[in-house]
C-alpha cells in the first residue's frame, strides 16, 4: 500500500517538479552543456591518485544499468503501451538537471577518510551543508536497507533465475559462486569496485547496443512508424494498452527507477572521484551524460528491440525479461536467449558491487569502526546468498519503499541547498 502511494503519486510529482525547477534555474544546462559533458567523460579516464571520473561514471552506470533498463522497459511497455517510452525520455531530460545538482553537491561537501579515500553523498551534504546530521542519518539508514541489502538480494535472485532458465544450473551453487566473486571484489573497498566496473560496464553496454543496432538495421523501414507510434500513444492519439494516463505513469515511474536521478544514490560514488580538472561541477557534467546513456540510449535500445520484433502483436503472457528474450530470439535466433542471460549476469553482478559501494560510504558516515564495516560486508554477502535461493517479492517491495523515502529526503535537501 505504502509502495503504491509513494511511487504511484507522491514521488512522481516531487521528482518531476524538482527536475523542472533545476532545469529552469540552470538555464537548460543539460542541453546547453551536453557537448562539454561528453568531452569531460572521455577526458576523465586520466589516472589520478584516487578514483577517476570515468571510473565513477562506470560504477554509477553499473548500479543503474541492469534489470531496470531491460526488464523495466518491457514492463513499462506492457503496462502503459508504447507511449510509456516517450515519458521515459522526458523524465530523463529533466532528471539530467537534478543529477547535475546532487553530484556537484556531493563533490562540494566530500571528506577524506583514514585511508586517504574521498567519501561523500547526500548524508554528508545534509550534515555539512544544512547542519542536519539527523537527516543524514535517516538517509543513510534508508540507503543501506535498499542498496546494501534488498536490491542486492533481488539482483542475485535475477541472476540465479536467468542461469536456471537458460542452462538449468542449480541455484544454490550459482549463489555460492556469486557470493565468492562479490566477496573478492568488495573486500578491496571502493578502488577495487571502481576498477571492476571500469572493465565490465563498457563491454556489456557496447555488446547490448550492438545487438540493438542489428535489430534496427534489419527493420530500418519500420523505424519512422515506430517513433510516430510512440509519440501518438504518449498523448492518447492512438488507442494503446494503458491510454495516455497509463503511459505517462508507467513511463515516468520506470524512467525514474532506471536513472535514479534525484534519489541521491549515485551521488555517493560521485563524491569519491578526483575530477580532472579539479572542480565540483565537473562531476555534475559527467552525471548528466550518465543519465542520458542510461535512459535515453540503453532504454531506447530495449524499446526498439521489443517494438520492432512484433512480439507485442502476438497474444501471450510474456512480460518483463521474458518478453525481451522472446523479441531477440525472433529477430536474431535462439542464441539470443543465452545472450540475454549472459548480459543479465554481467549487469546484475556489476550492480551488486556498485550498490555495495554506495552503502559502504553511508556505513562509514554512521560509524567509523572497522568492525562495523566488516560485519556489514558479511551481512551483505548473507543477503546475496538468501536472494539467490528464494524469490523475495517482499524484499523488492521493501526496497522500493525505502528507496522512495530516500528520494524524498534527498530532494528536500538539494532544494534547500
Amino acid at each position: 500500500v505504502v509502495n503504491g502511494m509513494l511511487w504511484g503519486s507522491v514521488l512522481i510529482y516531487v521528482l518531476v517538479a524538482a527536475g523542472v525547477l533545476f532545469t529552469l534555474r540552470l538555464g537548460f544546462i543539460q542541453l546547453r552543456m551536453f557537448g562539454h559533458g561528453s568531452k569531460l567523460v572521455l577526458q576523465g579516464r586520466e589516472k589520478t591518485n584516487g578514483i577517476s571520473s570515468f571510473q565513477v561514471f562506470c560504477t554509477s552506470m553499473a548500479a543503474r544499468v541492469g534489470t531496470g533498463n531491460m526488464a523495466g522497459v518491457a514492463v513499462a511497455i506492457t503496462v502503459g503501451g508504447a507511449g510509456a517510452v516517450f515519458w521515459m525520455w522526458l523524465i530523463a531530460l529533466l532528471g539530467m538537471a537534478t543529477a547535475f545538482i546532487e553530484s556537484t553537491l556531493a563533490q562540494v561537501y566530500k571528506v577524506k577518510d583514514s585511508d586517504g579515500q574521498y567519501r561523500g553523498g547526500p548524508a554528508y551534504y545534509m550534515e555539512k551543508g544544512l547542519g542536519k546530521r539527523w537527516m543524514g542519518t535517516l538517509f543513510s539508514i534508508l540507503l543501506i536497507i535498499a542498496f546494501g541489502f534488498a536490491f542486492n538480494a533481488a539482483q542475485a535472485n535475477t541472476m540465479t533465475d536467468a542461469l536456471n532458465n537458460a542452462f538449468g544450473f542449480d541455484k544454490t551453487i550459482v549463489g555460492l559462486i556469486i557470493v565468492a566473486a562479490s566477496a573478492y571484489i568488495i573486500s578491496g573497498g571502493l578502488k577495487k569496485v571502481a576498477k571492476a566496473s571500469e572493465l565490465i560496464v563498457p563491454i556489456m553496454a557496447v555488446a547490448y547496443l550492438a545487438i540493438a543496432l542489428v535489430v534496427l538495421a534489419m527493420n530500418v523501414e519500420q523505424v519512422p512508424a515506430a517513433i510516430a507510434y510512440i509519440v501518438k500513444s504518449a498523448f492518447g492519439w492512438e488507442e494503446a494498452a494503458g491510454g495516455a494516463m497509463g503511459a505517462m505513469m508507467a513511463g515516468i515511474a520506470r524512467g525514474l527507477f532506471s536513472n535514479e536521478a534525484g534519489m541521491g544514490s549515485a551521488a555517493n560514488i560521485a563524491a569519491s572521484a578526483s575530477p580532472n580538472p579539479n572542480h565540483p561541477a565537473l562531476q555534475g557534467f559527467v552525471k548528466i551524460i550518465g543519465v542520458f546513456v542510461d535512459t535515453i540510449v540503453i532504454c531506447s535500445a530495449t524499446a526498439a528491440i521489443i517494438m520492432l520484433s512484433g512480439v507485442l502483436d502476438v497474444p501471450g503472457d510474456q512480460k518483463g525479461i521474458g518478453l525481451l528474450q522472446l523479441a531477440l530470439t525472433n529477430e536474431v535466433g535462439g542464441w539470443a536467449a543465452y545472450f540475454v542471460a549472459f548480459a543479465i549476469i554481467l549487469f546484475c553482478f556489476s550492480s551488486i558491487i556498485a550498490n555495495y559501494s554506495y552503502a559502504e560510504s553511508n556505513i562509514l558516515f554512521l560509524s567509523k569502526s572497522k568492525k562495523v564495516l566488516y560485519s556489514f560486508r558479511v551481512a551483505v554477502l548473507a543477503m546475496v546468498m538468501a536472494g539467490s535461493v528464494a524469490s523475495l517479492q517482499l524484499v523488492w517491495n521493501f526496497a522500493d519503499v525505502s528507496m522512495g523515502l530516500m528520494a524524498l529526503v534527498n530532494i528536500a535537501a538539494i532544494v534547500m541547498l
